[in-house]
Parts: structure tokens; C-alpha cells; sequence
């Protein structure tokens, strides 16, 4: 949306919390900066609000020597999040930024994310303080590197810098992005969404950033964890046969792999050792969760494809895998119950007849692992057929 100039408005947000020492700088800055941004970013108007985050120091008293600004206070420490997000409930615009206040980046610079935003027919773009240009502390560059790299790893999406406190979006796409966090993981939550999100489009513009001024509130660790945990979250939420699947896929692998030796080794000398029994128990243990773990994340993503209407339709390996569940799965199972039960069935009767068994333990071993993976087969392809039934009967009341 547009205003009758055809030109949109931005709304700028800063979030401080304890910023006494930086804030003036930043909002003199931005004000500053308004000029340039309507001119080489053709905005109709720039909005400027700060959000005091509960500060205990005299930030919200600066702010408020600015007539210009909306300022907003809140009377207790809320969150870097919840400061953000309550600038942008407050914002008119139909792009909203926000940047950080501790001075490291360059409000001008929001000129080059709108026009990124409109070149790419982005909805989120963000400022990456990982190029050339950057002053950021090298453990802070390696924590960013390392997130990005998951981020990148599990999407497909080339992504440098997943919490950057710079970045502009369209105003429209925040009931898409939301509920968001309040806290520091406010940021890679929301790259993690418009990543995974395949009707969200995010791109990336190397910025200058500065050495901070005052005492940064980022905790490496503690904050480093919650980045590590909503960046997961949100991936497992849109992609989990991703994480699960290839996770599967190489524990049945490994498994197979590891029963080679014995499987050679029958076939030569027509027996097994008895000391191949615990490599034995550890290839039935590596199938049963192989095949665990690659039921689980096919049918997880039939799942999200329920929650999000309008996912996009399963597509080349995915949408094989979907068809051994729905087809395949519950046959095999029956197959595989049977044989086992067949394998044993001399053992079974000599069992309830005498309480023994004298059949070679190879024989117990591999029907009680046909039996266990017939029984998982049973169950992920029933359940997989609910879930694909659910989804059916979804898409056929949308409107």
C-alpha cells in the first residue's frame, strides 16, 4: 500500500535500553538523515520513534529533549524484541525499519535498503555487518558466521548475518512474521521466518559498522543459546525432513554398513561367530532409528503442510518418500511382521511347549527386528495416511 503520491512512508524505530551515553547521537543522526532518505529513497515522509526500554539511566530523558521523535517508555525492562515490536505498533508507515542505539550503524543507510527491498521484490532487508567495512569483535563475527551457516545449511539460502540490528521491512508482512520473541533472539527469529517462510523473500546488503558506544547488552553465551534454539525451532516449524530425514538417511546407512561384514561372512563360511552377536544388536539398533527418524521428519513435513495452507507441494525426493509412506509403508510392515513371525515360529511353538529354545540366536535376532520395523511400518503409515486425509479434507474447505 501506497500513499496518493505513490510514494510510500517510513517509520524508523529505535529500541534503547541504558543508551545514556550514545542516545542523542543516534536520534541527531537519523533526523539528520531524513532528508537524504526521502530523496534518494523517494519516501514521502520519515517517522522516527524510540522506544525506551525500562532504562535505568537517563535515555528516556534525552530522548525526550527530541520534539520530533514519538517516544515511547516503558516502565520496566521488556526485552529488545518487545521494544521493537511495540515501535512498530506505534509506526504509520508502510516500511518500517529499526536499527540499534548504540551508534554502529548508519541511518543513511536505510536508503540502500529500500532500494534492495524494491530492486529484489523483498519484504524483509537486512544490513549485514559482516563485510569489509565492519568493526564487530571477532567472537561476535564467528558466532554470527557459525548461525548463519545453519541457517544456510538447512534452507539452501546464501544468509551472512542472521542478527543484525539493521533491517527494513514491509509493514504488511508483520501478521506473517508474528508472534516473535521479546528478547535479544528477536532478530534471528525473524531472518529464520522470512528464510524458511517460502512465500517471504529476504535479501542481504553489506553495511559500515561501528564500534558501539557504551556497554553492549549481548550476552555470548546465554544469548548465543537462545539464537541457537529459535533458529532450530523455526527451521524444524517449515523444514523438518531436512534435519530428519538426512539424519535418518545416514544412521541407515551407518547400519547397513556396519552389517556388511557379518552378512560376507555368513555367506562365505555358512555360520556366524557367536562374538558378532553385539555388532548384530548394534546394526537392529541403527535400523530401528534410522527408519525412526526418516518416518518421523516425512510425516512432519506432511504436518506443516497441513498448518501452512498454503506450503508449497512436495516436490522431487520429498514427494518420493511421501509416496512409500502413503503406498508402501503399511504393506511392507504386514510383510515384515509375517516374516518375522514365520523366522520364529518353530521357536515360538518349542517355547510354549517346553520353555526353551534351541534355534541359533541369529534366527531370534533377526525376527525380533523384522517383527519391531513391520510394527513401526504399520504405525508411521497409518499415521501418515491421517495426515495426508486431514490435509485433503483442509485444502478442500479452504475458500
Amino acid at each position: 500500500m501506497e500513499q496518493a503520491s505513490g510514494r510510500p512512508s517510513l517509520s524508523i524505530v529505535i529500541p534503547a535500553y541504558n543508551e545514556a551515553e550514545g542516545i542523542a547521537a543516534i536520534i541527531e543522526r537519523t533526523l539528520a538523515a531524513r532528508r537524504l532518505l526521502r530523496e534518494r529513497a523517494r519516501l514521502s515522509r520519515v517517522d522516527v520513534i524510540v522506544v525506551d526500554d525500562g532504562s535505568s539511566d537517563r535515555t528516556a530523558a534525552i530522548a525526550g529533549g527530541f520534539p520530533e521523535i514519538d517516544l515511547v517508555s516503558f516502565p520496566g525492562n521488556q526485552g529488545y524484541g518487545a521494544a521493537v515490536k511495540a515501535g512498530f505498533a506505534r509506526a504509520t508507515g508502510e516500511l518500517v525499519g529499526f536499527l540499534d542505539a548504540d551508534g554502529t550503524c548508519d541511518p543513511a543507510f536505510f536508503a540502500d535498503l529500500c532500494a534492495s527491498l524494491e530492486a529484489e521484490g523483498a519484504d524483509v532487508a537486512v544490513g549485514s555487518r559482516l563485510g569489509r567495512a565492519s568493526d564487530m569483535p571477532a567472537l561476535r563475527r564467528l558466532g554470527n558466521r557459525i548461525f548463519a551457516g545453519i541457517i544456510r545449511l538447512w534452507s539452501g539460502v546464501p544468509v551472512t548475518d542472521s542478527a543484525s540490528g539493521m533491517r527494513l521491512l514491509r509493514r504488511s508482512v508483520l501478521p506473517r512474521l508474528y508472534p516473535l520473541p521479546d528478547g535479544m533472539d528477536f532478530t534471528p527469529a525473524m531472518s529464520s521466518l522470512a528464510i524458511f517462510d517460502p512465500h517471504l523473500k529476504l535479501v542481504e546488503l553489506p553495511m559500515p559498522y561501528a564500534e558501539r558506544t557504551g556497554t553492549s547488552k549481548l550476552r555470548v553465551v546465554r544469548d548465543g543459546l537462545r539464537f541457537l534454539r529459535i533458529i532450530v525451532d523455526t527451521a524444524l516449524t517449515y523444514r523438518p525432513l531436512r534435519f530428519l530425514g538426512i539424519a535418518g538417511v545416514a544412521v541407515l546407512l551407518l547400519g547397513i554398513g556396519y552389517g556388511i561384514g557379518p552378512a560376507v561372512y555368513y555367506l562365505g563360511a555358512g555360520h556366524l561367530e557367536e562374538d558378532m552377536i553385539y555388532r548384530l544388536v548394534a546394526v537392529a539398533v541403527a535400523l530401528t532409528v534410522g527408519v525412526n527418524l526418516l518416518a518421523v521428519g516425512v510425516i512432519g513435513q506432511q504436518t506443516v503442510a497441513v498448518i501452512h495452507e498454503d506450503f508449497q507441494p512436495a516436490r522431487g525426493a520429498r514427494r518420493g518418500l511421501n509416496r512409500l509412506l502413503l503406498d508402501f509403508l503399511i504393506p511392507w510392515g504386514i510383510l515384515a511382521v509375517l516374516a518375522g513371525v514365520a523366522l520364529n515360529w518353530r521357536s515360538l511353538v518349542e517355547y510354549a511347549g517346553t520353555g526353551r529354545i534351541t534355534a541359533h540366536w541369529i534366527y531370534v535376532l533377526t525376527g525380533g527386528l523384522l517383527v519391531t520395523l513391520g510394527a513401526e511400518f504399520i504405525s508411521f503409515g497409518v499415521l501418515a495416511r491421517v495426515v495426508s486425509i486431514l490435509r485433503g479434507r483442509k485444502a478442500f474447505r479452504r475458500p
